[in-house]
């Protein structure tokens, strides 16, 4: 009977590729202590998702602009993807209001360049590195429409809380003629298959206008406050 090591599915890895591999550890650790370092020191925050393809005469561009200006002024870091499009818009927004703007930036192949409304700064080379910082210390969540990497990071928020990996906060998707066709979707395929519950559809909001996202935020935590509970720290620290 043959050895598993001498598998055909099994194949033989060059040294210097398998210390590369194991190295790169190191890499990614560095990624969390600062990122970790650097975000627990601007909460209470609200991370902003969407396109970064919208340019700046869009009406999603400056939507986003009076947004996170109004977050900001009310005492919100905002924190964003760092690059183009609505990502720049939000550090706009946040940048000319009174709480910090702060930028996550990703290394690409096809280098995305940093928008410059940025006052923290941060570069990953890993998305999930990246991600975990979006999540970690956001008091809510405010999705601007966008393509599969906005999609993506909707996901993944709706799939932490829906399984209790990290705290209920606020998920507010914006405009709703864009967000309408997923969201029936939701409902006539996810919850009629009983993939999902009817009830993990209350995770969401769909709101339109500045202020009301904003009352949405403080209604939420109104009877709490911003801070993670001692249940929810512990959550949080497994995140």
């Amino acid at each position: 009977m043959p050895n598993k090591s001498q598998h055909p599915g099994l194949h033989p890895i060059n040294d210097t590729r398998l210390t590369r591999e194991s190295w790169k550890i190191f890499q990614i650790m560095a990624e969390f202590v600062e990122g970790f370092e650097r975000m627990a020191r601007v909460r209470p925050s609200v991370s902003i998702f969407g396109s970064a393809r919208t340019p700046e005469d869009h009406p999603y561009y400056q939507l986003t602009v009076d947004i996170t200006r109004c977050l900001s002024d009310a005492g919100f870091s905002v924190v964003s993807g760092g690059g183009p499009g609505i990502m720049e818009a939000a550090n706009k927004g946040a940048f000319e209001g009174k709480s910090p703007s702060i930028g996550l930036n990703i290394q690409l192949p096809h280098e995305q360049v940093g928008n410059p409304y940025q006052d923290i700064s941060l570069s990953f080379r890993h998305f999930f590195s990246r991600k975990v910082m979006f999540v970690k210390y956001a008091a809510a969540y405010v999705v601007m429409p966008g393509g599969f990497g906005t999609l993506d990071e909707l996901a993944e928020i709706l799939t932490l809380v829906q399984t209790g990996k990290t705290r209920k906060i606020p998920i507010i998707l914006v405009h709703e003629p864009f967000w309408k066709g997923l969201i029936d979707w939701f409902k006539t395929s996810l919850v009629e298959e009983k993939v999902i519950s009817p009830e993990d559809l209350d995770l969401i909001q769909i709101l339109d206008k500045p202020d009301d996202i904003l009352d949405a935020i403080f209604a939420h935590y109104e009877k709490r406050g911003f801070e993670p509970s001692a249940e929810e720290a512990e959550i949080l620290l497994d995140l």
